[in-house]
């Protein structure tokens, strides 16, 4: 069953609904995203019951504000604690102590950061909410120094956020210090079968501008990347699996691969792939199979035949996050034709209210191999060239 919620779907996940039949939960908040009394909508007294029915039941969701109805519908229940534990960055690393036993980390909460004592913190270290979102309030604090500075801007940042997601999707009220993990970084969307055996369905390197950078600008996927992860990445997720016990679970993972080879988890998202619709909405864009319906249909990619007429060529998404280094609110427009101007091949514009969700949108791109410079070039980019200023609104160094 698909749980529908703010703050987006995208219109192919919704032609996949509907062309396809699959089963909506009947709720306000799927009516409000355009979802109205199609024969494929569950009454959601129903809805409940099968929730609650089995102890694996198959639920995805587009959206992390869907999990307020999986907490409140199934509350009590193993599913609903199955979830909080990847959900809580806290309790998923407890869950995964045994396997990385010397990995450093707290809990926080945030109004005890102001007088924390930080000689005994593992810097260099990252700061992120206990449980969040599209890197936000996601910091990395290389010296005691930086302490204070990364405090403020945090704070700052949380207040933005916080009137935009809710607290099932952004906690306020605590974090996790841990140390940094380095090394290549990676995104996997996957799925647990009704075996509890892990399908992968895409895997993304996400690469970043510098070592300070925590940012979700550019994630990149190709027949390299998931020729070389998707035996090691496989085993990993088996492991975690056998951990959790998830069966007929959706996930998206963020783990880096440390110097030492060792595959060490970020976080791992429940009964989701990429947010805003975005990993899967690019498989089908890039590999051509439909990743929801490879969940619903329990389907494993045969990425053999899949990769054969691949060879050099990356696709990737780019996400308009605002690094132009002015106040989203002193921002009028952007210019999306000529972002899109640059690059040789777009699958996809998707364009957001930046004032309303931090961000301007999403770009779905296919890169050869020898043009890969256009993804260096926006890796870098602040963005400013593409937006206009609101009057009275600063054009200023950033």
């Amino acid at each position: 069953m698909i749980l529908i919620d703010r703050p987006y779907i995208s219109d192919f996940l919704k032609r996949t609904i509907e062309e396809n039949g699959l089963a909506v939960a009947d709720t306000p908040e799927a009516r409000a995203m355009g979802f109205d009394g199609e024969t494929f909508m569950v009454p959601e007294e129903e809805a409940v019951k099968r929730l609650r029915a089995s102890e694996h039941p198959a639920f995805y969701t587009p959206s992390e504000e869907a999990l307020r109805w999986i907490a409140r519908s199934a509350s009590g229940s193993p599913y609903a604690e199955r979830i909080d534990r990847f959900k809580d960055k806290v309790r998923f690393r407890d869950m995964l102590r045994n396997l990385y036993p010397d990995f450093v980390y707290r809990e926080v909460p945030i109004g005890d950061l102001d007088a924390l004592d930080i000689r005994d913190l593992p810097f260099p270290l990252v700061m992120k909410p206990a449980s969040g979102f599209f890197s936000i309030g996601v910091y990395r604090i290389e010296r005691p120094e930086d302490w204070r500075p990364a405090l403020d801007a945090f704070g700052a940042e949380m207040a933005r956020a916080g009137g935009v997601y809710p607290e099932e999707v952004l906690r306020t009220t605590s974090v996790i210090l841990e140390e940094c993990i380095e090394g290549d970084e990676f995104a996997v969307d996957a799925y647990f079968d009704a075996e509890g055996e892990p399908v992968i369905l895409n895997i993304l390197e996400h690469p970043y501008a510098s070592a300070s950078d925590v940012s979700d600008r550019v994630y990149v996927s190709s027949k390299r990347i998931i020729e070389k992860n998707l035996q090691p990445f496989t085993h990993f997720l088996a492991e975690v699996g056998r951990l959790s016990g998830v069966r007929n679970f959706p996930l998206h993972t963020e783990l880096r691969r440390r110097p030492d080879g060792i595959l060490m988890p970020i976080e791992i998202n429940p009964l989701r792939f990429g947010g805003w619709c975005t990993t899967a909405d690019m498989t089908f864009h890039a590999y051509g199979f439909n990743a929801y319906l490879f969940f619903q249909e329990q389907r494993r990619p045969d990425w053999d035949s899949i990769l054969q007429a691949r060879e050099g060529r990356i696709y990737s998404i780019i996400v308009l996050n605002n690094s132009t280094g002015v106040p989203l609110d002193a921002i009028a427009s952007f210019d999306y034709e000529r972002l899109a101007a640059r690059f040789e091949k777009i699958f996809e514009l998707r364009k957001v209210d930046h004032k309303r969700y931090l961000i301007f949108g999403f770009l779905f791109a296919e890169t050869r191999e020898k043009n890969r410079g256009e993804l260096e070039w926006i890796l870098n980019s602040n963005l400013r060239e593409f937006v206009t200023f609101e009057e009275g609104g600063t054009g200023g160094a950033s």
